[in-house]
């Protein structure tokens, strides 16, 4: 993919280089600001006012990450300090992705998020006037994304089969291909109209992995061979399943003295690495609230958050509200089903690419029914629905304890 131009910096801004970091690792660097702006010149060094408010600003991070909230006493602000220099995205698929087709689908998927960013940006949410096989109305920017993936699936040499779950079913892609990609589109229609959070979950398996013809049916999520989950919201960003962990990626982004000679900016660059979730947490995403009229376990866990001063953070949306783990390094999604309330979630589709990467990044995930991993559940059929509990592990068995009963309470 191209590099994305932007357009260029004010003169108060530095101008950037693009240099070898650590042997073979690329990274932007700042480098001496080209000339003075009429104004302020902003350096690389902070100035005493700066460093001042630096380490105000440090302080307030220091007292959060001791257990303290927010301004609010329930908010969980950002720890994560500006960089120096980001690592762009081939320097990391180079040191963390050894198999190069892999590597290569990465970049496929990553190319198509950029896409689909690129149309949400222009598209208007409106009825398609179609519907998917589950009967949902279809939104013009849902046909937009689905578009985009079968497109970017189609074209590619490296995927043999691809499944949408706007239309499930398994279809031929390049004969030649080694992989299998399934993919939500588009999660959250029903709150992309509000210009809420949104995003794409993909899962990719080998074209031969589980007993049938298409490295599908018959494999688990543990078969996985990576998973990508991208969210659409003020930036773009995609957490991606590596060798030695998950690492996020943010599209688009122009960190002030990071501009290349060229005056472009890279795609692509890793803005959080080997991210980890803690087996403990203080926010909760309780979904599917209905069956808690039915299940008593689940009235009782959500008591439990209450009464323990959780903070609720849910926005009806499974990618922003998985996605804030990453972010807040913690956290705990629960979707249980009832008679009433069954399954929604599909595990080939959803449950199982955000399953890699929550418990490659140290979290846990439930069933929902048995208590064991999700990405244990054999998939049988397409659309596969599942109960799931996801997120920080301690809070995750006690999901099972009181939900699934395994721990005997």
């Amino acid at each position: 993919m191209a590099s994305l131009t932007i357009r260029a910096p004010t003169a108060a801004k530095l101008a950037c280089k693009k240099s070898q970091v650590a042997g073979d690792r690329v990274g932007v660097v700042a480098a001496a600001p080209k000339h003075a702006a009429t104004k302020a010149v902003t350096q690389c060094s902070f100035n005493s006012r700066q460093q001042v408010g630096m380490k105000a600003q440090k302080v307030a991070r220091d007292v959060r990450m001791f257990g303290e909230y927010g301004a609010s006493s329930t908010s969980f602000y950002t720890t994560t300090e500006k960089q120096d220099s980001y690592d762009a995205l081939d320097a990391i698929l180079d040191a963390k992705m050894k198999d190069p087709q892999i590597k290569a689908v990465i970049k496929e998927m990553l190319d198509a998020c950029a896409d689909i960013t690129e149309a949400l940006r222009s598209a208007l949410v409106t009825v398609e006037g179609s519907s998917n096989t589950f009967g949902d109305a279809q939104l013009s920017v849902d046909v937009i994304a689905d578009n985009i993936m079968w497109d970017a699936c189609k074209n590619s040499p490296t995927i043999a089969f691809g499944a949408s779950e706007e239309e499930p079913e398994v279809k031929p892609c390049n004969p030649d291909g080694e992989f299998t990609v399934c993919w939500d589109p588009l999660d959250g229609s029903s709150i992309v109209d509000n210009n809420w959070a949104v995003g794409t979950m993909i899962g990719i398996w080998g074209s031969k992995s589980g007993s049938g013809d298409d490295g599908l049916l018959g494999a688990t999520g543990r078969d996985q061979v990576t998973s990508l989950v991208a969210l659409y919201g003020p930036r773009t960003t995609v957490l991606v399943a590596l060798d030695d962990g998950v690492y996020e990626f943010s599209y688009g982004c122009t960190p002030e003295g990071c501009q290349l000679p060229d005056g472009t900016f890279e795609p692509w660059i890793c803005s959080r690495s080997d991210i980890k979730i803690s087996e403990d947490c203080k926010i909760f995403s309780p979904a599917n609230m209905r069956a808690a009229q039915e299940v008593e376990g689940y009235k009782k866990l959500i008591d439990h958050y209450m009464d323990n001063k959780f903070t609720l953070r849910y926005t009806g949306g499974l990618v922003p509200d998985v996605y804030q783990q990453f972010t807040k390094n913690q956290g705990v999604f629960a979707n249980p089903t009832s008679d009433s309330s069954p399954a929604k979630l599909r595990l080939a589709f959803e449950a199982a690419p955000f399953g890699l990467l929550v418990e490659k990044a140290g979290g846990s995930t439930s069933d929902g029914v048995t208590g064991g991993s999700v990405l244990d559940v054999e998939i049988t059929a397409v659309d596969q629905r599942t109960a799931l509990c996801i997120g920080s592990s301690n809070e995750v068995e006690r999901f099972n304890d009181m939900i699934c009963m395994v721990g005997g309470n």
